[in-house]
């Protein structure tokens, strides 16, 4: 590793604006409980339709599984589109890329649960009535009420599926991903008709449709509650503009935003919002950006490099252009900060390190390390050496190419000796990332010191 240079120390500044609540773990609690009480009622709803024809019988049994595994795709359905709903509580508890993680994690058992009830259903159905494979497929589809639909939405539930999985994300344009996902709301409308009115366990069954309705209204209230009400709502209320945009760097600009009374936006320094600007060809896009300067009481600010057709555009954004904006979000803030602290960013990674220097206690022992090619890499260097000058902090940078400088466990105990005693925060692309958060677990760091978020779609 190239040498660390270290800029002077000065005096300590604070800022007073409002700050977003507290995460409560009380409340991951209470859901994580709520969630299973569902799952086993879900359960209880398939075992109350068996019967003893239904599981001595070949058809029976395929017919049976079939229907629980519809139940239980719809519930896994419902709880990953909850995990990504952004319900304010959950998500200041929890982190956005802890629950898009799991949300990853648990939706592939809803796809494969439902494509489960699909052949389950047909196979089951074709041995009662003596039928094939595909005859009965295409009975089903023409002959009972709502299977058309039904089938509309397990094709649109497929496709959103196959997307969703690594190599497909990696191929695709995040806008195109994101158009494929709007289509998973009308395809879990459609399947949520289906169930109700064909379903075994809801026909004739008032309370179990109740219960399955207040579920799915339940949803539909935080998705549109917490994704669009209050977005749409503290837009307006805020009066969020592009006032300028600003070249900092090589393919870096700043898009400096004014507003109405921006110092009563509860969110603090490390957050990111979903900034949607309004300009023809872009006002249907929301991307995920950090606040590179806390709010003052009528400005803030982000900084964003060129990689790619949104945040070039950005580049070119005109002065007075609205903007609506959806969060905060992110734990990448000093409320998870102990009494001493390293930020480590690379590249534009180091934008949000400003905003979380800012809102550090001013009594922590902060130490800022700055990663680059050379030093016009460093996004915001002068900004940031500022901070760390009036705050007492200690800057370092390190600079070089990739393949020549390298991070290693021995190297940062020599720079910092009480390393494994501070909270770790990194921010850049995600390879240097997944290094340096390796980096530090072997220099004894413990890995719930660590502190880092995800924007990957």
């Amino acid at each position: 590793m190239t040498a660390l240079r270290e800029a002077p120390r000065g005096t300590p500044r604070r800022t007073a604006r409002r700050l977003p609540p507290r995460g409560r773990p009380l409340v991951v609690d209470a859901l994580a409980a709520a969630a299973g009480l569902g799952l086993g009622i879900t359960i209880a709803l398939g075992i109350e339709q068996w019967t003893a024809a239904g599981l001595t019988t070949v058809s029976g049994l395929l017919t049976t599984g079939g229907r629980m595994a519809g139940l239980l795709s719809a519930y896994a359905m419902i709880v990953t589109v909850a995990l990504s709903a952004r319900i304010g509580p959950l998500e200041r508890a929890i982190g956005q890329d802890r629950l898009i993680r799991w949300h990853r994690a648990i939706g592939p058992w809803g796809l494969w649960l439902l494509v489960a009830h699909v052949l389950l259903i047909v196979l089951g159905y074709a041995a009662l009535e003596g039928h094939g494979p595909l005859t009965e497929t295409w009975e089903l589809l023409l002959t009972y009420p709502g299977m058309l639909a039904a089938g509309a939405a397990t094709a649109l539930l497929v496709l959103a599926g196959v997307t969703s999985y690594r190599r497909a994300r990696r191929r695709l344009r995040y806008e195109t991903w994101w158009a494929v996902h709007l289509y998973t709301y009308l395809a879990l409308l459609l399947a949520f008709q289906h169930q109700v009115a064909v379903g075994a366990s809801f026909v004739g069954h008032p309370l179990a449709t109740a219960w399955w309705w207040a579920l799915w209204i339940g949803l539909l209230a935080a998705v549109v509650g917490w994704r669009v009400g209050l977005p749409v709502g503290r837009s307006l209320r805020h009066r969020i503009r592009v006032a300028e945009v600003v070249p900092v760097g090589r393919g870096v600009v700043s898009v400096v935003l004014e507003g109405r009374r921006l110092d009563r936006l509860p969110v603090a320094g490390g957050q990111f919002f979903q900034w949607r600007f309004l300009t023809r060809g872009a006002w249907w896009q929301a991307h995920p950006f950090s606040l590179s300067h806390v709010p003052h009481a009528d400005r803030m600010r982000i900084t964003v490099k060129d990689l790619g057709d949104h945040s070039r555009e950005l580049t070119r954004m005109r002065p007075g252009t609205p903007v609506f904006v959806e969060g905060p979000y992110g734990r990448f803030t000093a409320e998870s900060a102990g009494a001493k602290v390293l930020l480590a960013g690379a590249g534009v990674g180091s934008t949000p390190l400003l905003g979380l220097l800012q809102d550090l206690d001013e009594h922590a022992d902060a130490v800022v390390l700055l990663r680059g090619r050379d030093e016009g890499s460093l996004v915001l260097r002068d900004e940031i050496a500022a901070e760390t000058a009036r705050r007492g902090a200690r800057l370092f940078e390190s600079l070089g190419p990739r393949s020549a400088v390298r991070f290693t466990p021995r190297s940062l105990r020599r720079a910092l000796p009480d390393l494994p005693d501070r909270d770790v925060f990194v921010c850049g692309p995600d390879d240097f990332t997944r290094a340096f958060v390796a980096t530090c677990v072997e220099a004894g760091v413990p890995t719930s010191r660590i502190h880092f978020e995800s924007f990957a779609f």
